[in-house]
């Protein structure tokens, strides 16, 4: 590891504290290094509309510590006024020598490179860029696509069944896993899920906003996931039709211009199968429990699609394994 990355993966580390408390802001570190190579200052974005980590590293400073030093952050420093003044400005008066980012950023108002370098300042790129990118993969997708991000759950048996063939589902995984699920819907904006599975399993769900994909109002009205949050319910009334079904994609829209950047999928294989076909799906968050259906005839997790040949497959790339109860928890990004 090169001193760069070195100092830049001290970033990515500060940045990811903010998770959770800046949305819809990127998270960001900051490192500041003297001219003689001693780290003087740290700092992270904390909270969205507060000080953004190129500023709060370098308030913190005294005299003119930083002064021909470097400056390491994750991502290009704004150029612009939003809540907080340009961090470029400060950089500047700071009188910083060289400045070393990991990504730019994919905002079209940013264009922080270009300003410190025409105040004479040395910008490196590209360091530890991937890690960088990986980061911030939901203020990039929300930004660049005006989209939520969609991670889909699923629980499945090892050869792939959610259910019996009559429908039978409780439990395939273990208590634990179930208490797990609990923590990750607190992590997203939106729980995603679709008539189906309300009609089928009843399940209470609880979160703050859930969005309810009912295209003819089938659900009932007594129906446990109605007793606790907020609600939008997608039916043929207010979403436009695709193939004579709810236009997903368009329902993804709403909700991003109703302040919801992140989506929790819990839903059957036909929603899911159907949201994997049209690419709506950024990541797989999917439990493996320690049993066989045996079934052909059982339900599976994705049931949207009929392919002939295994080239045809949707490939994904797997970033995390780890082991919950006595399940398997696999946490992989869809590639497109």
């Amino acid at each position: 590891m090169t001193t760069d990355e070195k100092y830049m993966q001290i970033c990515l580390d500060l940045a990811i504290k903010g998770k959770g408390t800046v949305s819809p802001n990127p998270m960001v570190g900051c490192v500041v290094i003297d001219k003689s190579g001693n780290i003087v200052s740290e700092g992270y974005h904390k909270k969205y509309g507060e000080n953004h980590a190129e500023r709060d590293a370098l308030l913190k400073l005294k005299n003119n510590e930083a002064e021909g030093g470097t400056l390491y952050v994750n991502l290009e420093p704004c150029s612009h006024w939003g809540k907080t003044p340009p961090c470029v400005d400060l950089i500047i008066e700071k009188k910083l020598k060289r400045v070393v980012i990991g990504m730019k950023d994919v905002n079209p108002k940013v264009d922080g490179i270009t300003k410190l370098k025409e105040a004479g300042i040395e910008v490196v790129t590209g360091i530890l860029e991937e890690e960088a990118i990986f980061l911030n993969r939901i203020f990039i997708k929300n930004m660049t696509k005006k989209l939520p991000y969609v991670v889909l759950k699923t629980a499945t048996t090892m050869d792939g069944k959610i259910a019996a063939h009559t429908g039978d589902s409780k439990w395939i995984t273990s208590d634990d896993s179930r208490k797990e699920v609990y923590k990750m819907r607190k992590e997203f904006d939106c729980i995603m899920t679709s008539s189906n599975t309300i009609i089928a399993d009843n399940p209470r769900m609880e979160h703050k906003f859930k969005c309810i994909l009912d295209k003819d109002l089938r659900c009932p009205k007594d129906a446990q996931i109605f007793k606790q949050g907020n609600f939008y319910i997608a039916s043929k009334e207010n979403t436009p039709l695709k193939n004579g079904k709810l236009n997903i994609k368009e329902v993804l829209s709403e909700l991003y211009k109703r302040g919801i950047y992140t989506v929790f999928v819990e839903c059957g294989g036909t929603l899911a199968g159907s949201m994997l076909k049209e690419g709506l799906i950024d990541e797989i968050y999917q439990f493996i429990a320690p049993k066989i259906l045996n079934d052909n005839t059982g339900l599976s997790a994705f049931n949207g699609n009929s392919i002939n040949i295994i080239s045809d497959a949707v490939n994904l790339s797997i970033y995390n394994i780890s082991q919950i109860g006595t399940d398997v928890l696999i946490k992989s990004i869809v590639k497109k």
